[in-house]
């Protein structure tokens, strides 16, 4: 089949960042942007941004596919995607052979069994807690007097304080409690992302792990995260480069393939 030409769009409007990705087939790019108060106007900018810089517009774009926390808001979509599908197609393009696909986002945590083509097999989603999800640990870093950044770099130096506490609420106030007892910070995270660790590593139990596995998402950034997951897992995880971008570049290749075969 001859291949139509032209260029789509996926975005990702995750509750506290905007994902684009470009695809032609050929090339991909990637953006993001903090999503801010207002997530549908920052999504269009960045869409007419993009591109402009091929010398288009919004209009020349043949397909737009949206997921994430805020896709029901955004304008000009052809087509709105779950999570979970677009995670786990995007997951397979970054990692080939993926089986299983973890995913930490700012308000959700996802766990996917995908196969060799990087279709759902099988999902589990906790979308109903905060904790475990980048707002718990922005929450924690906040308590800490830290920003997520310095947060994700700080090490335990084998030190750590186990967190009893995963609401978000009660674990901050333990937080500030183990601060007042003169508990190192390095312990008190590396106790925060151990906690993380074992809860998402008992809920995706429940979908049976499959290796190889790849962490997605924001999250994915923390390397302590990893360590801890691969710990509880006993499994080594793999992070690629644009693990942020994994749902936007799975809208992305959805519409692509869409387009190739002419489907709504």
């Amino acid at each position: 089949m001859e291949r139509i030409k032209g260029v789509v769009a996926g975005v990702d409007a995750g509750s506290t960042a905007i994902k684009v990705t470009f695809y032609d087939g050929t090339l991909m790019e990637n953006y993001i942007e903090p999503a801010g108060w207002n997530p549908r106007e920052v999504a269009a900018g960045m869409l007419a941004k993009a591109a402009e810089r091929r010398g288009e517009t919004v209009d020349d774009i043949a397909r737009i596919y949206g997921t994430g926390y805020g896709r029901v808001g955004l304008d000009s979509l052809t087509k709105a995607v779950t999570e979970i599908t677009c995670h786990a197609s995007g997951a397979a393009c970054l990692v080939s052979g993926v089986g299983t696909v973890v995913d930490i986002g700012g308000q959700d945590v996802k766990a996917i069994r995908v196969d060799g083509n990087g279709r759902v097999l099988d999902f589990i989603m906790n979308d109903k807690c905060a904790a475990g999800t980048g707002r718990f640990l922005q929450v924690m870093a906040n308590a800490l007097g830290l920003d997520l950044s310095a947060m994700a770099s700080l090490s335990s130096g084998g030190d750590y304080c186990p967190i009893n506490a995963m609401c978000t609420v009660f674990a901050e106030s333990e937080v500030i409690g183990l601060l007042n007892r003169g508990t190192p910070r390095e312990a008190i995270v590396a106790g925060l992302y151990t906690s993380i660790a074992t809860r998402v590593a008992a809920m995706a139990a429940r979908i049976t792990i499959c290796p190889p596995v790849v962490l997605t998402g924001g999250v994915a950034q923390h390397y302590s995260m990893q360590k801890a997951l691969e710990n509880e897992l006993k499994l080594p995880i793999t992070v690629p480069r644009d693990a942020v971008f994994a749902g936007s570049i799975g809208a992305a290749l959805l519409a692509w393939n869409d387009l190739q075969r002419g489907g709504e």
